[in-house]
């Protein structure tokens, strides 16, 4: 059984032998086993938002802080919503050894009662880290990676604020019987040599259903990489699941939603699209929505080359929000290492009406079901950064959508494409809907914007939902990528 398992074993084996090859074969090993929950710290899931937001890591503790390293670690004091404490190991020459707690690495704020709260001394663990860099100027060390909660992990390139997150696996996300939330209970972090470039985080994920076996490996920068692998061991056969999970937060934009808020803002989101580059290598842009009920989207691909959650408006002005900085927030790509073979990149848009909440929720799910007593290996990069694919292609810049000027049944439709180069004379405009009727469409060029603009007006008829797709050509050669939407009363 893996040594920080439990507690009592935690304590017994301060240090022991590691490297991917152990943590793999100690997956292999749990997954035979019935899954235990690591069982909450009582002394500080009453913390509020407040109090546990007063406890902050000293400065001048962090981890390498005083050796000629490039990166440096802050860990998180437990409490709030993250009251489950996991188990930090520092991996040296091969070895890891256990970070144990101490409370005197904080500084509890006047919210949070200006002294410790009281622990078992049995009680484990921090709740996460953080991981630093001079990622912004080579004379300051800026955080750039966290993880922390369940197997979510966040991530900033060069002058970019936090925004979307990544998790290492989802299960049964928006099913009627229920999502499964696999967590991250134990980590290794490799002491990265003096002016390493990059840092390597090992993890072992558990959860009723598997256990899995991760290593990351983080090079932050003008655009911050993380190579991924991932060993899964089914405890069960698991169906609906998720790869390369991306999390988000959309609440509206001019493609729909406006009217539904009274917000001095244009636009409010961490992401606006869905991008895809398939696996016979089609470029599509979804623009995301909040619909007011769930909607899942599957869009069905074999060994698909890429796909993300985009934020492409990069103006202030797209905002006008001087506190969140929507315009600063990181797109996230994925990137498939080797053939993953048949499936479908799964879209899941959820109703809110905060933008405290992240409703939109974009992986891969495999045609094939995880078998149990067999590994499955996936490995991926992802990309935080501003735009994930070149300009080769022209790229939708803007979906505007309200009621036809004609008549109360329709809807209006005016997309933007803007590529490197002005459109050919003989483009082609092509729009198809999967229900009702697509009146006039035609395009032409914005000489204000320099975009190229088609409009259409969509009469549903009976339907409810409306799935649109718009292709331009020239000469049967594609100019821009093709743009798909979903229309829902």
């Amino acid at each position: 059984m893996l040594a920080a398992a439990s507690t009592a074993d935690a304590q017994e084996r301060l240090a022991a032998p590691f490297s991917r090859t152990i943590l793999v074969e100690r997956a292999e090993e749990l997954a035979k086993q019935e899954y235990v929950a690591p069982a909450p710290s009582d002394s500080v899931k009453q913390l509020s938002y407040d109090q546990y937001r007063s406890i902050r890591f000293q400065k001048g503790a962090s981890i390498w802080a005083r050796q000629n390293r490039t990166f440096t670690l802050d860990l998180f004091h437990p409490g709030f919503i993250f009251d489950t404490p996991v188990n930090i190991n520092l991996v040296v020459g091969g070895v890891g050894t256990r970070v144990l707690f101490k409370n005197d690495l904080f500084e509890y704020g006047p919210e949070a009662g200006g002294t410790p709260p009281a622990r078992e001394e049995e009680e484990p663990g921090y709740s996460g880290f953080r991981v630093r860099a001079p990622i912004n100027r080579p004379d300051s060390v800026d955080e750039f990676l966290v993880f922390q909660g369940a197997t979510y992990f966040r991530a900033i390139a060069r002058d970019q604020l936090y925004g979307l997150s990544a998790r290492g696996l989802a299960i049964r996300t928006a099913r009627a019987e229920g999502e499964e939330f696999p967590a991250f209970t134990d980590f290794w972090i490799e002491r990265p040599a003096e002016h390493a470039t990059e840092i390597v985080i090992h993890a072992l994920l558990q959860s009723t259903s598997v256990v899995g076996a991760y290593t990351f490996t983080a090079k932050p920068g003008a655009e911050t990489d993380i190579e991924v692998v991932a060993t899964l061991f089914p405890r069960r056969p698991i169906k609906n699941f998720g790869i390369a999970p991306l999390t988000s937060m959309f609440l509206f934009d001019a493609s729909g939603g406006r009217g539904r808020f009274d917000d001095f803002r244009g636009a409010v989101h961490d992401s606006d699209g869905l991008e895809m580059l398939s696996g016979r290598g089609e470029r599509v842009w979804r623009p995301l929505a909040n619909p007011r009920a769930l909607q899942v989207s599957g869009f069905i691909d074999r060994d698909p080359r890429g796909f993300g959650l985009v934020q492409r408006k990069r103006r202030f002005d797209d905002y006008q929000d001087a506190e969140s900085r929507f315009d600063k927030r990181p797109s996230l790509w994925v990137e498939p290492h080797g053939d993953w073979g048949e499936g479908h990149v799964e879209l899941v848009e959820i109703p809110t009406d905060r933008e405290i909440h992240d409703n939109i929720v974009a992986y891969w799910q495999s045609a094939t079901p995880l078998p149990p007593g067999q590994p499955t290996e996936f490995a991926y990069r992802l990309r935080w950064l501003v735009e994930p694919l070149d300009n080769s292609l022209a790229r939708v810049v803007a979906t505007r959508s309200g009621a036809s000027a004609t008549n109360a049944d329709q809807r209006e439709f005016v997309v933007d494409f803007r590529g490197a180069s002005p459109p050919p004379g003989d483009l082609e405009v092509s729009v198809t809907s999967s229900a009702g009727k697509v009146l006039a469409p035609r395009g032409a060029l914005v000489a204000d914007t320099g975009a190229y603009r088609v409009n259409f007006e969509l009469a549903p008829e009976r339907a409810d939902v409306v799935e649109l797709r718009l292709v331009l050509t020239a000469k049967n050669q594609q100019w821009g990528e093709t743009w798909l939407y979903r229309w829902s009363r």
